[in-house]
């Protein structure tokens, strides 16, 4: 039986790269894959893009009230076989897309590997990790360090190159240049005391 997994890690531990990384792997063996993201992620658009200068096209964007099941069914019957499903962002997923890709790892039997952020920059978590560690049959952590060469366990937010600790989930700004950067528990906690002194 294929599997859902789960493959989590803090800001630049190299998930849009290795998803990119195993899509070539199956496809230098001769074999088909699907590459998912929500399409609520609007950064490159339709494509993944990776901080190394990498990038591949998308070949389904999910949007919120759409069926992941029938979606995928849909694009077998016009493409044939599938070999794996990757899905990228998938922390900007619903819970019910969730469920659906745990539908399609055990009915359809096809593995569905999705990399993503366990925790927002308040330490919650988002909606599709959280359905994901409650039904994925693998969760992998995939490790990156803090500035202070401790590991990182957290995703900073910067606005204007400043940290800051409220807000929305999910920042969609355009005056604003918002940025993330992974942090150690010691220093995301001294970077909060820092912004509630001001």
């Amino acid at each position: 039986m294929a599997k859902l997994y789960f493959r989590y890690g803090a800001m630049n531990s190299g998930k849009s790269t290795s998803l990119m990384q195993v899509a070539y792997n199956y496809e230098e063996r001769g074999m088909k894959v699907i590459i998912i993201k929500p399409k609520t992620d609007t950064k490159g658009g339709n494509k993944i893009t990776s901080r190394l200068g990498v990038e591949r096209d998308v070949d389904m964007l999910l949007d919120t009230n759409e069926d992941a099941y029938s979606n995928i069914e849909r694009h077998i019957k016009n493409k044939n076989t599938i070999n794996c499903i990757l899905v990228d962002e998938v922390q900007f997923l619903k819970s019910h897309h969730i469920d659906e890709l745990f539908k399609v790892s055990v009915i359809m039997d096809i593995p569905v590997i999705c990399y993503g952020l366990r925790t927002d920059f308040q330490m919650e978590g988002f909606e599709g990790s959280k359905r994901l560690l409650l039904l994925a049959h693998s969760i992998e952590e995939m490790k990156t360090i803090c500035t202070c060469g401790k590991k990182a366990l957290l995703n900073g937010r910067k606005i204007n190159g400043k940290y800051v600790f409220e807000g929305n989930q999910i920042a969609i700004d355009n005056e604003d240049e918002v940025e993330y950067e992974s942090l150690c528990p010691r220093c995301y906690f001294k970077y909060k005391a820092e912004f509630e002194l001001n």
